[in-house]
């Protein structure tokens, strides 16, 4: 990844820790587990809880209000650290927390300073819930395809004094109880972004959806009906200029979504490690059975690791630069939603019949999970936009984008041997080749083929994003170095079964080669080596479940 540009922002870290601390008492008192299944079993939306939250005496949402209006100033990393405090509690409540940032971001990224003064302003005092109302029934995350309307009005001089909006909104987080709501909607020179207070006449703010999980959140459809917006309402006072503005927060909130699942992932390891360790079945604890731990716990925790180095590599470069990190922001959502969402499946298969019952959490846990992979875009659009931008970076680059990732691993191998890094190394040529081929035949023409590129450089990437952990951990000598090491290693193997299996897919499924052509250009190309990551694997698994069980 390109190196940071300037002095990252954020707060200090013993005053994130603070946060984070008062985070996890609020589970000891308005997050109780008892209140939490109470939100979920009778799909209620805590409005006085979540506002509580918001109070001075709490004030959470000051983490991502600038300090000019009242803030923290907080960057990337440290919303991603309390969103992920919050998403072990309950999904549903970050969710709602979610919105207020997510609802906030058009008029951080694009608004007037009077209009930041107003409305970032009233967030930071704890007076408004927010939502971004820009899904429609027919649009989904296609931001183009808008039929929500904003026709100007004049006064008698000409100008234009406000809007006249009508449309319907869809799956809008909060949208039933939102104080104001920030707008994307069609104007003559194109989606534009406006602020709509609750209350306004002709809007209205619908009936909560019942859903199969997130029940503390809510999801509701917005309607409009000749809704007067004023002039002063749109969002940087310039009309048309709405996508710009949500691309410039995408590759942000992806990464927060991505930091949500990783906070539903550390619940379910939190519960079924220790559930493991007391189990007892044929007479010796699950925490000594490989097919309990190495099947269903360590994959998890590795993926875990995997997400978490990668996040705070993007984080940190959000927090530095204003470069566009879309990419890497779907990269990030994409491996860990899919990450999560099937180690919530494992949990339950883990705790057998108790990881059916509610009071266990994790069915809720898997519930709650699954939305991850589907809002702020689904996990398929965003195999779309992985594929088609890093293809393109990639022949732009004449092969040198991932060709510096495999230089690099490379040169990690040479520094430390056991990290994993000459299997990544290999991983990211074969990346390289396989883009190569389906380019040149024109097989990115078939969107299976390009989601398959895509999870190669998504596994390359967050494998590269590991090992450089790994290396720093044990170049410092840090007590945890060994352990981080050997997920390194096991999650190279990982990453090489998938380069392989995809690079094959390529090229027979496609028909493109027949089984002795294809065995060529795999021998050509030392694909046939990427087996080798296979070895000690197991090995490692054992030594990652010492710890993670304490063996």
């Amino acid at each position: 990844m390109t190196d940071v540009a300037r002095e990252p922002r954020g707060i200090d870290p013993e005053y994130q820790e603070m946060i984070l601390e008062t985070i996890r008492q609020l589970r000891k008192r308005l997050l109780t587990k008892e209140n939490i299944l109470k939100y979920d079993r009778e799909e209620v939306f805590p409005e006085d809880t979540i506002r509580e939250m918001l109070s001075p005496e709490i004030g959470l949402q000051l983490i991502f209000v600038p300090e000019p209006y009242g803030g923290m100033g907080g960057g990337a990393r440290d919303s991603c650290a309390v969103t992920r405090e919050l998403s072990k509690i309950c999904l549903g409540i970050s969710t709602a927390f979610f919105a207020i940032q997510l609802g906030a971001d058009p008029l951080m990224v694009g608004g007037t300073k009077e209009q930041k003064s107003r409305w970032l302003g009233s967030i930071a005092e704890g007076h408004s819930l927010v939502a971004y109302a820009v899904t429609e029934p027919g649009a989904g995350s296609n931001l183009a395809a808008l039929k929500t309307k904003a026709e100007p009005v004049t006064d008698d001089a000409g100008h234009v004094s406000g809007y006249i909006v009508n449309g319907t909104k869809q799956f809008i987080s909060t949208g039933g109880y939102a104080d104001f709501i920030t707008l994307l909607a069609k104007t003559p020179e194109g989606p534009t972004f406006f602020v709509v207070e609750k209350g306004t006449d002709g809007f209205v703010q619908g009936k909560g959806e019942e859903k199969h999980g997130i029940r503390a959140s809510n999801t509701s459809p917005l309607t409009f009906t000749d809704v007067f917006v004023p002039v002063e309402n749109l969002i940087g006072g310039v009309p048309g200029q709405g996508l710009k503005q949500a691309n410039k927060v995408f590759g942000y909130t992806r990464l927060m979504v991505a930091a949500m699942a990783l906070g539903a992932l550390d619940a379910v390891l939190d519960i079924v490690v220790p559930y493991a360790r007391e189990r007892i079945q044929f007479g010796s604890p699950l925490s000594e059975k490989q097919g309990y731990t190495h099947k269903l716990v360590i994959p998890a925790a590795v993926r875990r690791e995997a997400a978490t180095a990668f996040i705070d590599e993007v984080a940190l470069l959000i927090d530095s630069s204003d470069e566009d990190r879309q990419v890497e922001g779907s990269i990030a959502k994409y491996f860990s939603t899919e990450s999560a969402n099937a180690a919530a499946d494992n949990a339950i298969q883990a705790l057998g019949g108790y990881g059916y019952i509610n009071e266990f959490e994790v069915e809720k846990i898997k519930r709650d999970v699954k939305i991850t992979c589907i809002y702020e875009g689904t996990s398929e659009i965003q195999q779309n936009i992985i594929g088609t931008f890093r293809w393109k970076k990639t022949r732009k680059t004449k092969g040198e984008f991932y060709g510096a990732i495999a230089d690099e691993m490379d040169r990690c191998h040479a520094d430390i041997a056991d990290v994993g890094c000459g299997h990544l190394a290999r991983c990211a040529r074969v990346l390289n080749q396989t883009i190569g081929i389906a380019h040149d035949n024109r097989l990115t023409r078939q969107q299976y083929v390009l989601f398959g590129l895509a999870d190669m450089m998504t596994h390359v990437e967050v494998g590269a994003s590991l090992a450089r952990k790994a290396a720093r951990l044990t170049a410092a000598g840090a007590p945890t170095g060994e352990t981080v090491k050997a997920m390194s290693r096991i999650f190279a193997h990982e990453v090489s079964l998938l380069v392989y299996q995809k690079f094959l897919l390529t090229l027979t499924g496609t028909g493109l080669y027949d089984a002795a052509g294809a065995a060529e250009v795999i021998a050509s190309c030392g694909a046939d080596k990427l087996v080798e990551s296979c070895h000690n694997v197991i090995a490692d698994m054992d030594a990652v479940a010492d710890v993670i069980f304490e063996r």
